[in-house]
């Protein structure tokens, strides 16, 4: 089962793709309502190559990324491989949609990447006393976890510059885990106005979707909702050489096989905002 929100006549609405049909929810029922319950027979039926899709989670109560999660990525930006998941908060407000602009504050930063990832909705309460398990996860979706590099090492941590507005585009599907099947085994890249820039397999994660979900979530409640952005693969822009950041008008595309994919072009505005 594959879930979506979309705008339809100026609201979000839930839309659930079944057995190859697409159907749009009432209003009020939510993403997670709906891959609990699937979609019902007597909801409209709606073409999905139509729908102006927005970002499946809009405000989940944490969002939270885990850095240095593939081995040939660890590699390239020449930090040493971590013995724990490395974990750090991105700002719900990041969120946008997955063919919606990356909004550069040109004023902030010259050095914006991309890193493609495969993102984790958790479905219920849990964690805490007891740590997660894979029961735990909801569905899958794709993130690119934009990041400024010159203002994130700046700073000498990471949320502030990963987590300007836009910088968290999602979706474009969530896929219940039955559908998405075993995590591994997925290829996920990024492509820059059609340059493969990233391609990889899930697979090469050092820290696999169990290991993270135990570590983020022992002593620290997850709740319905909660996003956790899983690691990027080798190819991101700032360790490569020559460097390539995202320039205005580039078209990045990120993907994870068996989601979709995510498109949206880069716009740099020029100052602050009035």
């Amino acid at each position: 089962m594959r879930i979506a929100r979309a705008r339809i006549q100026g609201t979000a609405r839930t839309v659930v793709e079944q057995d190859g049909v697409a159907r749009v929810a009432p209003e009020g029922v939510g993403v997670l309502d709906a891959i609990e319950r699937g979609a019902s027979a007597d909801w409209p039926t709606v073409d999905r190559e139509g729908l102006d899709l927005a970002a499946p989670v809009d405000r989940p109560g944490k969002m939270i990324a885990v850095g240095l999660n593939y081995a040939d990525h660890t590699s390239e930006t020449g930090f040493t491989q971590p013995e724990r998941p490395l974990t750090f908060a991105k700002y719900t407000t990041s969120i946008t949609g997955p063919y919606d602009d990356i909004v550069v504050p040109a004023h902030l930063t010259e050095q914006v990447d991309y890193e493609a990832e495969l993102t984790l909705l958790i479905g219920r309460r849990c964690g805490g006393a007891t740590p997660a398990t894979i029961d735990d996860v909801a569905g899958y979706t794709v993130a690119n976890d934009v990041s400024a590099r010159d203002v994130q090492f700046a700073d000498v941590q990471w949320s502030r510059g990963k987590s300007f507005d836009s910088f968290t585009p999602l979706g474009p599907w969530l896929v219940t885990p039955d559908e998405f099947g075993a995590q591994a085994g997925h290829r996920i890249h990024t492509s820059v106005n059609g340059e493969v820039l990233q391609d990889d397999d899930t697979g090469g994660m050092i820290f696999d979707i169990p290991a993270i979900l135990a570590f983020v979530s022992d002593g620290v409640t997850l709740e319905p909702g909660d996003l956790i952005l899983t690691g990027t693969p080798a190819g991101a822009g700032a360790f490569r050489v020559p460097a390539r950041y995202l320039q205005d008008g580039d078209l990045v595309v990120c993907g994870v096989e068996g989601i979709g994919e995510l498109r949206n072009r880069v716009v740099r505005r020029a100052t602050a905002a009035a």
